[in-house]
């Protein structure tokens, strides 16, 4: 798996900037392991201010809930890094912003923190589109250290949002 370097993430932002604003729609982030990543990358190319609406950095399982109304009872039942988490960020990240589209990430980016069960660098990311689908993707990005894990996060998010325009 190859590691996105911050120039193609950049070059890949302001293609699905372009896109967005093509197809008149604003996007919403949610973001946990990637810290804001997601946003950062998309902002960092001039004029993205008339399609990033905004962006939700839900790193504890209580920002989850109170920022985006993410219930406790399914963190706990599914646990933070799961799809019914990302997909209910994804809603969440609509609920509460004027955006068309959002994307949402969750994950464990490492080095710690994993499990047998939810290993190191496994992530659930998800975008919606207001009145419309919800998408989800499970990866499992190994041991491509918390740096690669976060590229490759935002890398895949942005596949999703094309996916829905």
């Amino acid at each position: 798996m190859d590691i996105p370097e911050p120039a193609d993430l950049q070059n890949d932002a302001a293609r699905l900037l372009d896109s967005l604003r093509a197809a008149g729609l604003m996007l919403a982030t949610a973001e946990s392991c990637t810290g804001g990543l997601i946003a950062a990358t998309l902002t960092e190319v001039a004029g993205s201010s008339d399609v990033v609406e905004r962006g939700f950095v839900t790193y504890s399982n209580e920002a989850k809930a109170e920022q985006l109304g993410v219930g406790m009872d399914l963190i706990m039942e599914h646990g933070a890094v799961s799809e019914q988490v990302a997909r209910a960020m994804a809603a969440g990240a609509l609920d509460h912003s004027r955006a068309e589209i959002s994307v949402s990430v969750t994950g464990i980016a490492g080095p710690g923190g994993g499990t047998e069960t939810k290993p190191v660098g496994l992530v659930h990311l998800a975008a919606a589109r207001r009145g419309g689908d919800t998408i989800h993707e499970r990866c499992a990005f190994g041991d491509a250290g918390r740096a690669g894990v976060r590229r490759l996060s935002v890398q895949e998010a942005f596949r999703l949002v094309r996916a829905l325009l």
